[in-house]
């Protein structure tokens, strides 16, 4: 039986440090750990739970070690957060679930990842990235345009000021983001049309698409963007609906697009956005998508789509497995 080493973050050690709620908002909860562990165990693998960088660095220096690591660590600080567990697992050679050093920092700034995407063709906004508030002036895109810290996710943010009107809007929520963020604001074309959010499992040419799901706000929501309060308290305020039209499969196709552009692997999620003609735009990815059994965009996305919690983590582990051919021998599934 493979030995699998369970690596992540869990949100209420890092409350008990005295991080606030919004600095903490994409680290799991015991039901998350709990659930992959179970899941796992089913699967066929020994699990053996390891926790967040510091301990798997002690845990390492003590000689333990795993058959592979399924690795949902997101970091805390600076923009080689989640690429810290890949790096301390490389650096033993111990293979691991998920997306390498490299990709997990270029997803993670959004101004360099767009860098890449538009080499290589991936339609996504046009976009400037401000350092200084008193840039905002300089911006030359169409107002209205959408603001955001450069390197975070889980919406943390993106509020109703994000979607600036003016030069002035522009200026002083760059003013507010940087100052509550310490980096640079990424501002981009908004994009009115429909908003997506894509499941995508596998690596380059056998990426795919596990399905499509649009989301539907009401009046509710933050103007112009899917943000940080939505997504910490979703219910009543979001809605969700797997989508198959011409305009969906388009958005699925940039994702996986996007995906293999990125080089992410295994599993995670893409969010596209559509202009006013309908044409889907690759917004971000996040190649360490939540996996809360109950309720994250992932899990709901499989949901929709007739896969179980158990059917998506298998689906993630063979994508894992099939890069590890000499571990997929070993493992016997049950």
């Amino acid at each position: 039986m493979l030995r699998c080493g369970l690596t992540y973050d869990l949100r209420q050690d890092y409350l008990a440090m005295g991080f606030d709620a919004e600095a903490t908002a994409e680290f799991d909860s015991p039901r998350t750990i709990d659930g992959l562990e179970e899941t796992l165990t089913d699967l066929g693998f020994a699990v053996e739970r390891v926790g967040h960088v510091k301990a798997l660095a002690a845990r390492l220096v003590a000689g333990d070690r795993w058959d592979f690591v399924f690795n949902i660590c997101e970091g805390v600080a600076g923009l080689g957060r989640e690429a810290q567990v890949p790096c301390l697992l490389e650096a033993y050679d111990i293979p691991y679930v998920f997306s390498d050093p490299l990709t997990n920092t270029l997803t993670l700034d959004k101004a360099m990842a767009k860098k890449v995407l538009l080499h290589d063709g991936v339609p996504t906004a046009a976009f400037a990235l401000l350092t200084d508030a008193k840039d905002a002036a300089s911006v030359t895109l169409p107002f209205p345009v959408f603001a955001k810290p450069v390197a975070e996710g889980s919406g943390k943010g993106v509020g109703p000021a994000s979607l600036a009107k003016t030069p002035a809007d522009l200026e002083a929520v760059t003013a507010a983001l940087i100052a509550q963020f310490n980096q640079p604001v990424i501002v981009e074309t908004y994009l009115p049309g429909r908003e997506f959010t894509v499941g995508i499992v596998g690596e380059g040419a056998s990426a795919r698409a596990l399905g499509v799901m649009e989301v539907l706000a009401d009046d509710k929501v933050t103007e112009g963007g899917y943000g940080y309060d939505n997504k910490q308290n979703w219910e009543g305020q979001i809605g969700y609906e797997l989508v198959d039209d011409a305009e969906a499969r388009e958005a699925a196709a940039v994702a996986v697009a996007g995906w293999r552009s990125l080089r992410c692997r295994d599993g995670g999620r893409a969010d596209i956005k559509s202009d006013a003609s309908g044409k889907p735009h690759f917004i971000e990815v996040n190649p360490l998508a939540g996996l809360h059994p109950d309720y994250s965009d992932l899990v709901f996305l499989a949901n929709f789509a007739g896969l179980t919690y158990r059917d998506l983590i298998g689906e993630i582990t063979a994508a894992f497995l099939a890069r590890h051919p000499a571990l997929a021998a070993r493992h016997k599934a049950p």
